[in-house]
C-alpha cells in the first residue's frame, strides 16, 4: 500500500510540508514558468517498498532506492502501527505535464532557457525543501533521488 495523504506524515514533516508546499505556491519563478508540485508519495507499506528495491536488482527496471522494508522514512508507523511517514516524493508539474528529467544547466541568470531547464526546475524545488527544514535527496553524493525529501537527522 502506499499512500499520497499529509495526513499519514509524522506531524514535524507534514509542518515542514506545508512550509514547502506554501513556498513553492508562491515562488515567483515557478509562477512564471508554470511550475508546481504534486505529491507522489508519503507513506509506502514494507511490500512495496521491498518491491522497488528488487527493481533493477532482482526484477525488470533500473535502480530507483537502496532501502529496504524498514530502512526507509516512507515506512514509518506510529505506536498504534498507523502511517507516520517522516519522508515523501514529489514531482515538479511544468504546465500540467511532469518532470522527470535533469537536463538542463541548473540555476543561471539565463532566463531564455527556463521553459526547457529541468534541472533548475528541481534545483528550485530543492532549495524550497531544504528551506522548510528538510533535506533534499537530490543532494545526496550517492545515488540522487530528485523527487525525496525527508527530515533531516
Amino acid at each position: 500500500m502506499s499512500s499520497r495523504n499529509i495526513r499519514d506524515l509524522h506531524q514535524s514533516v507534514l509542518e515542514s510540508y506545508t512550509i514547502f508546499s506554501d513556498r513553492c505556491s508562491a515562488d515567483p519563478w515557478m509562477l512564471k514558468n508554470g511550475v508546481t508540485i504534486l505529491l507522489t508519495c508519503t507513506y509506502r507499506s514494507g511490500e512495496e517498498q521491498d518491491a522497488l528495491y528488487a527493481q533493477g536488482r532482482t526484477h525488470p527496471g533500473r535502480v530507483v532506492t537502496n532501502a529496504r522494508a524498514g530502512e526507509s522514512l516512507h515506512n514509518r508507523t506510529d505506536p498504534h502501527g498507523g502511517p507516520a511517514a517522516e519522508a515523501f516524493d514529489v514531482v515538479p508539474l511544468r504546465h500540467g505535464k511532469p518532470v522527470w528529467g535533469t537536463s538542463g544547466d541548473g540555476i543561471d541568470d539565463d532566463d531564455s532557457d527556463d521553459h526547457t531547464d529541468d534541472l533548475e526546475v528541481w534545483q528550485r524545488v530543492g532549495a524550497h525543501g531544504e528551506a522548510a527544514g528538510l533535506e533534499w535527496a537530490g543532494r545526496w553524493k550517492r545515488m540522487k533521488e530528485f523527487p525525496h525529501f525527508q527530515r533531516k537527522a
